[in-house]
């Protein structure tokens, strides 16, 4: 799932790049709101983090550019403002959240999952589909009660497929979502991460969609 964070405060934005990634999102910052809006398009993000006090603009003016495109990306907004006024104003614009600044990013990644959620069929942070159980805030894979170590991308994909079962996932959608802009992508990578998984998984638990992509049905027997 791709994140744009828009921070100026580069120290911050350092940090949150960092554990935002180890989360498995795809990541791009901006520290500037043109820049923002232009990324909106260009990046494509399926969540977006956003300061208020901006170098440029204000951040509710990014906010305001983005519900007049029509798009229900869902936002967090984070701020220093402590005014209540702040907080009405952001959610009556159309943000999703709001945290204050200074926050714990424990804190922050429980927020962004909750609105991951709600861009999925997933009702909790624990997905169970039959006798497969994903925890993904502890980032652990239980098969027939036992747990299954996988690697980072292989993790992702899975993730991906689990928190949004019934619906078919393209390959280009795979890679959106799991890679970075610049990172090297083999032409047969999600194939490889899809017959590693099936390895791992119950018979039939992937199932291929011909010509299409792949899914996992919500029940998967």
């Amino acid at each position: 799932m791709k994140v744009l964070l828009v921070e100026d405060d580069r120290d911050l934005a350092e940090g949150l790049v960092k554990a935002l990634r180890s989360e498995g999102f795809i990541m791009a910052h901006e520290v500037l709101g043109a820049n923002a809006q232009k990324q909106l398009a260009s990046f494509g993000p399926d969540l977006v983090v956003l300061d208020l006090g901006l170098p440029d603009m204000d951040g509710l003016d990014v906010l305001k550019y983005l519900r007049r495109k029509k798009t229900g990306t869902p936002v967090l907004v984070l701020t220093a403002r402590s005014a209540l006024n702040d907080k009405v104003n952001a959610l009556d614009i159309g943000a999703d959240d709001y945290l204050q600044k200074p926050f714990e990013m424990p804190e922050l990644l429980a927020r962004l999952r909750v609105m991951q959620r709600r861009l999925g069929t997933a009702a909790s942070s624990e997905v169970t589909i039959d006798s497969v159980v994903l925890d993904t805030v502890a980032h652990r894979l239980r098969v027939d009660g036992v747990e299954v170590h996988l690697p980072r991308k292989e993790y992702m994909t899975l993730k991906i497929l689990m928190e949004q079962a019934g619906r078919v996932k393209t390959r280009d959608m795979l890679e959106n979502n799991l890679y970075e802009r610049g990172e090297t992508i083999g032409s047969n990578t999600i194939e490889v991460h899809i017959s590693n998984l099936r390895k791992k998984l119950p018979d039939n638990f992937i199932k291929t969609i011909r010509g299409v992509g792949y899914t996992i049905h919500q029940d998967a027997g």
